[in-house]
């Protein structure tokens, strides 16, 4: 299946790098749902999320070159791509906002309006809070489902990093989970 996808984005990208403009539609109508919940979930803001999904199929567009099928499946190269531009939005945020200027918003807020119920709501919130390379890993790996190595592409890291990044997320979200449970009983 892996190679059908592969052989699917090689075949896309070529027909794009030649012109074919329903190419490069079908490329963002398969990949655009998994970039933007990724940012969504990374930054808990609908707008940043829409913004970074739009940056990241522009940067496509000039740099579609630097994809390379035999590493992988476009769509974990895309959330990548998605995963940088994310990095770099934060840190001209934090170089234009001073510490003591920074507005509440500022702060990453959940988006939390598709929790079904108050145990759901309270996962996120966990995960909301967690050092960013192990909600990256989270994410990927848990809430998007990609495999290990997807979420090593992604991450431009090793297998064996994303495993032990989940491990560690895992654990800290059990503890602050648990000493919730503890707080509120």
């Amino acid at each position: 299946m892996a190679e059908l996808e592969r052989s699917r984005d090689r075949d896309l990208l070529r027909s794009f790098r030649a012109g074919d403009r329903d190419a490069f539609t079908a490329i963002y109508r398969a990949n655009e749902t998994a970039v933007f919940r990724f940012a969504l979930h990374m930054t808990g803001d609908r707008m940043k999320a829409t913004e970074i999904t739009q940056d990241v199929f522009v940067w496509l567009i000039h740099h579609s070159d630097d994809f390379d099928p035999e590493r992988g499946e476009l769509g974990a190269f895309l959330i990548g791509v998605a995963r940088k531009l994310l990095h770099r939005h934060q840190q001209n945020e934090r170089r234009l906002v001073a510490f003591t200027e920074a507005p509440q918003h500022a702060v990453y807020q959940p988006c939390l309006d598709d929790s079904r119920d108050a145990d759901t709501a309270e996962l996120r919130r966990a995960i909301a809070l967690l050092p960013q390379r192990y909600r990256e890993a989270v994410v990927l790996c848990d809430l998007e489902d990609k495999s290990y190595e997807e979420a090593a592409l992604a991450m431009d890291c090793a297998v064996g990093t994303v495993r032990s990044r989940l491990h560690r997320a895992r654990g800290l979200l059990a503890r602050k989970l648990r000493s919730r449970q503890g707080c509120s009983a």
